[in-house]
């Protein structure tokens, strides 16, 4: 008999165990299924909070980066290397360019230093826009600007 009981409490405890973990495999489901106002209003303000984090932003998709400018982008260039979208706006047109990964940001800006110019450089992303424009989106993007050095020929004072 205490054989009998000891497979009966093992069962049961089989039993709580699978019902415990089914639940718990249930509960991320369950939590992200709610749509009580209260959920809305709390990602609306963790939206204003973490929007100008440049951690929240990047590694970005283009459109992400565009709506932080206040642009709808149209995008140009869509490959497996980057995506690039160009804002038109009334002040100037400029460009976002998003990298999968961090080495073809790193190709990207080895090639743009021929060009010289300052860019405002995140994690995978770049934007390409007029100087004067570079700090305000830098306070709403994070990143940092760089100046990159151009190879080219200079004009000559003569």
């Amino acid at each position: 008999m205490p054989q009998q009981q000891s497979r009966g409490h093992t069962g049961r405890n089989l039993a709580r165990g699978a019902a415990l973990a089914g639940s718990l495999a249930l509960l991320p489901l369950a939590t992200a299924c709610s749509g009580g106002e209260d959920d809305t209003a709390a990602d609306r303000g963790q939206a204003k909070i973490a929007a100008p984090s440049a951690a929240v932003v990047a590694p970005a998709k283009v459109e992400v980066i565009a709506n932080l400018t206040g642009c709808k982008v149209t995008i140009r260039t869509e490959a497996d290397e980057l995506r690039v979208g160009v804002c038109h706006t009334e002040n100037a047109d400029y460009a976002i360019t998003t990298f999968p990964e961090e080495k073809y940001k790193l190709t990207w800006l080895d090639t743009a230093s021929v060009y010289g110019g300052k860019y405002l450089v995140g994690s995978r992303w770049v934007v390409t826009a007029p100087e004067e424009m570079l700090e305000p989106f830098r306070a709403k993007l994070g990143g940092t600007i760089q100046q990159l050095r151009g190879m080219g020929p200079t004009a000559s004072s003569s």
